[in-house]
């Protein structure tokens, strides 16, 4: 949990608008001497990081008027997707805490192998997602496209490919130090809804169904197999195995709602692409107007079934003070996606405050697991 502190202040700011499109055209002179004068030549436009081929992305991606041209930088930001990481750290956060709340036991070199491997699983999916997005062509005017920046989409696959080996390598290591076979089995369950998810034949996001596999996966599934990867076969605590309480499932469900908010507001200003490549997501079938109120639902959801958790002690008191302590970032969360969800400029910026909502929300969750369990020993 000490290790999500330092991200409070990126998270309790204000997110910063893209650069002015004047820095996306930069230039810069040189003195080139010709038959005694001064001349000035430009810098071209930088290249693809890799050649293309002639199954490779065209240039028409990379430029739709200079009015909507953005820095590379910018792209590059886009691309990485780092704030989103925080789907990584947060059930294997709280899922840490609760095996906490229920031994007093931490083990920080687990922590930390799962999170460097729980991260190279989600560089897969964001890889392979937009390669295979690549392939339907919904990707093909999206400039933040990975397989738009560098050009190619072998080198963007082998990539991935390589990230998800690395990362079930890390996964599979941990599950052994437990000795627990259901952290494993439940982890191959959250990678197997992410294959479904976007990887052909199935590809059911196109089906509108990536919201429940995203759900599942990031909640009940993962966050329960980080909970059971807290402890060592070598060390015993009076417990063989970790009982799957109301507590860790519990937690799991509000985990799994904040991180579907993210994937739901990222579609608000994909709607037109989405629709012209035959993805139906639920924005795509229900509208912009109708899709502000979901999310409005789903936030007051949050807090509700925080608040029953808590009445029906699945939740420590303390956690359910602490996370009602977010309630300003999910207003914030509501208000504005019902006030832009008709403009696809600013509405990009929602599922960056839904990050927000999902970081804040799983480190309050995490640490009011620990104080009850500090609690209790006092």
């Amino acid at each position: 949990m000490a290790t999500a502190l330092p991200f409070l202040p990126l998270l309790l700011s204000k997110p910063s608008s893209p650069p002015p499109p004047s820095l996306s055209r930069r230039t810069t002179t040189r003195p080139l001497r010709k038959c005694g004068k001064l001349a000035v030549a430009a810098r071209k436009p930088w290249p693809p990081l890799w050649p293309r081929s002639s199954s490779q992305p065209t240039p028409e991606v990379a430029r739709e008027g200079d009015a909507d041209e953005i820095s590379r930088a910018t792209l590059l930001w886009r691309a990485a997707k780092l704030p989103i990481y925080s789907v990584a750290l947060v059930p294997l956060t709280v899922g840490s805490a609760a095996a906490y709340l229920q031994t007093g036991l931490f083990f920080a070199k687990h922590y930390f192998v799962i999170l460097s491997a729980s991260m190279l699983v989600i560089t897969w999916l964001n890889l392979s997602n937009d390669v295979y997005d690549f392939d339907t062509g919904a990707d093909r005017h999206k400039k933040e496209s990975v397989v738009n920046i560098i050009g190619s989409r072998t080198v963007t696959q082998y990539a991935a490919n390589i990230s998800l080996a690395l990362g079930f390598m890390g996964l599979i290591w941990a599950s052994i130090e437990a000795g627990d076979v259901r952290s494993i089995l439940l982890v191959a369950y959250a990678i197997l809804c992410g294959y479904v998810y976007q990887c052909p034949p199935f590809r059911l996001s196109y089906q509108g169904l990536g919201e429940p596999l995203c759900f599942a996966a990031f909640g009940p599934f993962a966050t329960t197999a980080f909970y059971f990867t807290n402890r060592s076969k070598y060390l015993t605590s009076g417990l063989s195995h970790l009982p799957l309480t109301g507590t860790v499932l519990s937690a799991s469900v509000l985990v799994g709602l904040t991180t579907t908010f993210i994937l739901f507001c990222s579609h608000f200003h994909q709607i037109d692409g989405d629709r012209a490549v035959g993805k139906m997501s639920p924005l795509v079938r229900i509208g912009t107007r109708a899709g502000s109120k979901v999310v409005r639902f789903g936030i007051v959801s949050l807090y509700f079934l925080l608040l029953a958790f808590g009445l029906c002690k699945t939740l420590p008191l303390t956690c359910v003070f602490l996370c009602a302590l977010t309630l300003p970032v999910g207003k914030i969360v509501v208000d504005y996606v019902e006030e832009n969800h008709n403009d696809n400029n600013k509405i990009f910026m929602a599922k960056y405050y839904c990050v927000r909502l999902h970081a804040l929300f799983g480190i309050a969750l995490a640490l009011g697991l620990w104080l009850a369990r500090a609690g209790n020993k006092a």
